[in-house]
């Protein structure tokens, strides 16, 4: 989904109250659009995201009282708004000074369950964030520690805004910690996801937006990090190393927007990038037995550092540097070329010399090593 098909379909128009898009793109791509209509006694919006192989929509609607919210309405949509087909279709909540009271509505009975929580929220998903006007607009001290409802489970959640750095908040509870920033009315203008695995980033948009249209022409993202492997052999010794593989889609990469510095980076994408070897290898003056390992990067101001893990088959942020066996510092030079999915090779230098590369961007690190 490019920028010029959603600019195709956005158009500046009078809006009554406060009507706003936001627009969430990963790098060049719009991943998710929410519009959203914020009166003194009614918060509504619809959101439609894409994703792995479906495209669907989240249509919320929120009662206000003072300023808290005292019902909700969520419905889970397909593309073309229809149910989700063995889902529920709709889920129903009211929220008192003391309890909250959730629905599920099915197409032919009703889960009704009460929660002990005071002046509750509804534990929206991803990309719904409009509505965290509403918790920003309780105050310091009070929009840190919300208790949330779900839109299934038994458990109650916290979400809420903490302090950042100056004016900019950060979301608390949910999948992803976004940072986000209000202007002096409490609109939320900005959602940024670079502190998170979600790198996305949206924008606010004084423009309206119709969810429908949209949705019957965007396309599921498919798999937006496949997974990749690289090998090579050393004297009948295979070398292995699995890893995902992200696009770079118009970032910054090291030092960047992917890969910070000084963060620990999981080289790669999803599941832990992991290494397997049948020989004993040695980068620098780390040895390696034979058996499985996991890869991680820090690239620093001073230098690029290869980090082998024993912790195996965890994800890719479930980083523990407790199981490090050790770290190397890599060579670092500017690659021959743009490199837009991330790559991983493993090269023989000699009979039994060898040295992966990791190429992404505009930058190359490269790890030697020895058979033993």
């Amino acid at each position: 989904m490019r920028r010029l098909v959603l600019a195709a379909l956005l158009a500046p128009l009078p809006l009554f109250a406060q009507d706003a898009t936001l627009v969430y793109r990963l790098g060049r791509d719009t991943v998710a659009v929410e519009r959203f209509s914020h009166t003194p006694t009614r918060f509504a919006g619809e959101m439609v995201t894409r994703s792995g192989t479906a495209v669907s929509r989240t249509q919320y609607d929120l009662t206000l009282a003072n300023g808290k919210v005292t019902a909700a309405s969520v419905k889970r949509r397909q593309a073309d708004g229809s149910p989700i087909p063995n889902n529920p279709v709709e889920v129903k909540f009211t929220f008192g000074s003391d309890s909250a009271r959730r629905e599920i509505v099915w197409r032919d009975s009703t889960q009704v369950q009460m929660f002990a929580a005071a002046n509750a929220f509804p534990a929206l998903p991803v990309f719904a964030y409009a509505p965290f006007e509403l918790i920003n607009a309780r105050g310091a001290g009070k929009r840190d520690s919300v208790l949330a409802i779900g839109l299934a489970g038994n458990m109650i959640g916290v979400i809420g805004l903490q302090p950042h750095a100056g004016d900019t908040l950060r979301m608390r509870g949910g999948a992803y910690p976004m940072l986000v920033h209000f202007d002096r009315d409490g609109r939320l203008q900005l959602t940024d996801g670079s502190l998170t695995t979600n790198k996305a980033i949206g924008t606010r948009s004084a423009s309206t937006i119709d969810i429908g249209a949209l949705a019957a022409t965007m396309k599921p993202t498919g798999v937006l990090s496949p997974r990749g492997t690289a090998y090579a052999g050393f004297n009948r010794g295979p070398v292995f190393i699995n890893y995902g593989r992200p696009a770079v889609r118009e970032r910054t990469v090291w030092g960047g927007t992917l890969v910070p510095f000084d963060s620990v980076w999981r080289t790669g994408a999803n599941e832990a990038t992991h290494l397997a070897t049948s020989k004993t290898i040695a980068f620098g003056d780390m040895t390696l037995a034979p058996g499985l390992y996991s890869l991680w990067i820090q690239h620093t101001r001073g230098g690029t550092f290869l980090i082998v893990n024993k912790q195996v088959g965890q994800w890719g942020t479930d980083y523990q540097a407790a199981q490090d066996i050790g770290r190397v510092k890599m060579d670092f030079a500017r690659a021959p070329e743009h490199v837009e999915d991330f790559t991983i090779t493993v090269r023989a230098t000699g009979a039994n010399r060898g040295a992966i590369d990791f190429a992404w961007g505009d930058g190359v690190a490269t790890a030697p090593f020895s058979i033993r």
